[in-house]
């Protein structure tokens, strides 16, 4: 199937030691891009980590946080470690920030919950200062490396809400849309509406995400039982998990709907850890 978009994988975090083996067959295969998502307190791995020896072991997948909760992390370490990964792969990383919302990691690193996305634009005033290879400010001098790309690594936005949309415009070069395609298509038109308003060239790069599980019933049931242990906090995860395509006709069809609302990815989330549903995704394609 020509599905006319391009088409990534979104890797499981229950067991870290496998993700060598995804990243090897996705690499091999059809698929675009590598993505992570981010946690604190949770059994996952720590992304950027995570996808620095991902990125070593494949030759041509971009490697993507989706997304990295960037209000828990310093802010001059958060920018070095983006650069010398974006550098290191020459350009492989896509780094997508959101905000998230879970009280507990943020008592876990002594940040405010409240002001999470005022603290993201500080941030991002900083880093993208750095990564144009200015001073810090204050007595402090430049932090590098130079990231492959000047002024930093393509940046994706995650959120719903609108100042998480208007940041899209403001600082990044995309929006990652966690919503299936009938919500998806008036978050693009917002994320557009922002993008002319700023005056911004060309378009934004529009890059959607479905969780997805392909295989017998016990790796369909697998992946179930993983999502909804991720999504308990959000005190809907039955919700969530209903919304898990789980057949190649079903995956197909919400492919073709992204690609209707102009979309230039999308991301297949996996929580199952059975490695073979890279290749029957790959048959899906």
């Amino acid at each position: 199937m020509n599905v006319g978009t391009n088409v990534g994988i979104g890797l499981p975090v229950g067991d870290p030691a496998a993700l060598l083996t995804w990243a090897r067959r996705a690499d091999a295969g059809p698929f675009s891009t590598l993505g992570l998502l981010d946690r604190l307190v949770y059994d996952n791995p720590e992304p950027l980590v995570a996808l620095a020896v991902l990125a070593g072991a494949t030759t041509r997948v971009r490697v993507q946080t989706e997304v990295l909760l960037a209000p828990l992390r310093d802010t001059a370490l958060l920018a070095k470690q983006a650069a010398t990964l974006d550098r290191m792969t020459d350009g492989r990383l896509v780094l997508g920030l959101g905000v998230g919302g879970r009280e507990d990691d943020h008592r876990a690193t002594g940040t405010d919950l409240r002001t999470r996305g005022r603290r993201l634009d500080r941030q991002m005033e900083t880093m993208c200062r750095l990564w144009h290879g200015e001073p810090y400010g204050d007595g402090v001098g430049p932090i590098g490396p130079v990231p492959a790309r000047l002024g930093g690594p393509e940046l994706l936005f995650g959120g719903f809400k609108p100042a998480a949309l208007e940041r899209v415009a403001r600082w990044g070069d995309g929006f990652l849309a966690a919503a299936a395609p009938s919500w998806a298509g008036g978050l693009f038109d917002t994320v557009r509406g922002f993008w002319k308003e700023y005056g911004r060239d060309g378009e934004p790069r529009l890059v959607a995400q479905v969780n997805v599980a392909l295989g017998p019933p016990d790796v369909i049931d697998d992946a179930r039982a993983r999502m909804h242990a991720y999504y308990a906090f959000t005190g809907m995860p039955d919700r969530m998990v209903d919304g898990m395509l789980t057949t190649p006709a079903d995956i197909r069809a919400a492919l073709a709907a992204y690609a209707d609302l102009g979309v230039d990815e999308v991301m297949l989330y996996c929580y199952g850890l059975d490695p073979d549903q890279v290749d029957r995704l790959a048959d899906v394609l």
